[in-house]
């Protein structure tokens, strides 16, 4: 009997261990990314999609959050630097974290449009076009940023000396609408769903994604080392979030819905958002086309965040995009 009890506890302790290992190996499987302004804007919906949904999974790989992110260098650097290196961030971090050295690529293409981004004044406002900003003063939310850069595009697409307009940092979009209300600035820069929110309150002077014509706006970035240390997984985010996209655009409907849950915003706003994005097909399912991160680029030189040409062919590699993305590919 004791030796029948002594094999028994003998046996329960190899399966403890056995499920003890199971339980860490599934555990490690999971993986986390890194997603821009993730919550705040519209960047990351088909990840929330791709999650939702399972889409992540069926592509061979469990995503199971989202790390947020406000963009930026140190963003990169911490993308880089965690166990599942891939994030989406803004191409100018991207470009930035080359050019001082981090070993990243570009491995697919993430929003490819503005049309988040607007401009607004108040009701009575003078400023009714963009001819009309020339002498008056507009909130961006901090120089060299993304909401300058697109301001002088559009003055640039327009024929509007940006000489002429004072550019007054704010600091944020919210912080630009409170030096509007103060009559500090003329019009303030302004982003969706935030301007869905506040448009009862505001008139809209333009819609970036009206006068400024389609550009990559952000992309997948990994290290080399991972990519060729686990392709497998790579090929497996990046499908799953081409199916996400496919999933947003083929229900925006259910898309809005998750959106009005995870970010926290009303059936209206989120429901407006999405449709306003799906229009405008602001997200790309992955593959590359030149002239877009060439617009990106130019956008870039226009504000003093890049000098001279980018080789787009050194760090960006097709890869790791499914079959159909790499036909469609334009370098």
């Amino acid at each position: 009997m004791k030796q029948w009890v002594a094999r028994l506890r003998a046996a329960l302790k190899v399966s403890a261990i056995v499920v003890s290992g199971l339980c860490v190996a599934t555990a490690a499987q999971a993986d986390e990314i890194s997603v821009t302004q993730w919550g705040a804007s519209l960047y990351g919906l088909p990840y929330a999609v791709a999650m939702s949904q399972g889409l992540f999974k069926k592509a061979g790989v469990d995503i199971t959050g989202i790390i947020s992110s406000n963009g930026g260098g140190t963003t990169v650097r911490n993308i880089l630097a965690s166990p599942t290196p891939y994030g989406e961030v803004a191409v100018s971090a991207a470009l930035a974290a080359a050019r001082q050295g981090l070993d990243l690529q570009i491995v697919n293409v993430g929003t490819r449009s503005v049309a988040e981004a607007s401009l607004v004044t108040l009701p009575d406002s003078p400023v009714k076009s963009v001819a009309d900003l020339a002498g008056k003063k507009v909130a961006i939310t901090s120089p060299k940023g993304v909401s300058e850069m697109l301001l002088l595009m559009v003055l640039k697409e327009k024929g509007i000396d940006a000489s002429k307009v004072t550019r007054v940092s704010s600091g944020g979009y919210v912080n630009g609408l409170t030096l509007l209300d103060q009559h500090a600035v003329d019009a303030a820069v302004l982003i969706e769903p935030l301007s869905i929110i506040r448009k009862d309150k505001y008139r809209t002077v333009y819609h970036a994604g009206d006068i400024i014509q389609p550009m990559t706006t952000s992309v997948g970035i990994t290290t080399r080392e991972f990519a060729k240390a686990h392709p497998d997984k790579l090929r497996a985010i990046i499908a799953g979030r081409e199916a996400g996209v496919e999933s947003t655009y083929g229900n925006p409907d259910a898309a809005a819905s998750l959106l009005q849950t995870d970010f926290k915003l009303t059936a209206p706003v989120a429901h407006e958002a999405v449709d306003n994005m799906v229009r405008s097909r602001m997200w790309s399912d992955g593959e590359f086309n030149r002239a877009e991160l060439d617009r990106m680029a130019e956008g870039l030189r226009l504000i003093g965040e890049l000098n001279g040409p980018v080789d787009w062919n050194k760090l960006v590699d097709v890869e790791y995009l499914p079959t159909d993305l790499k036909a469609k590919s334009k370098l």
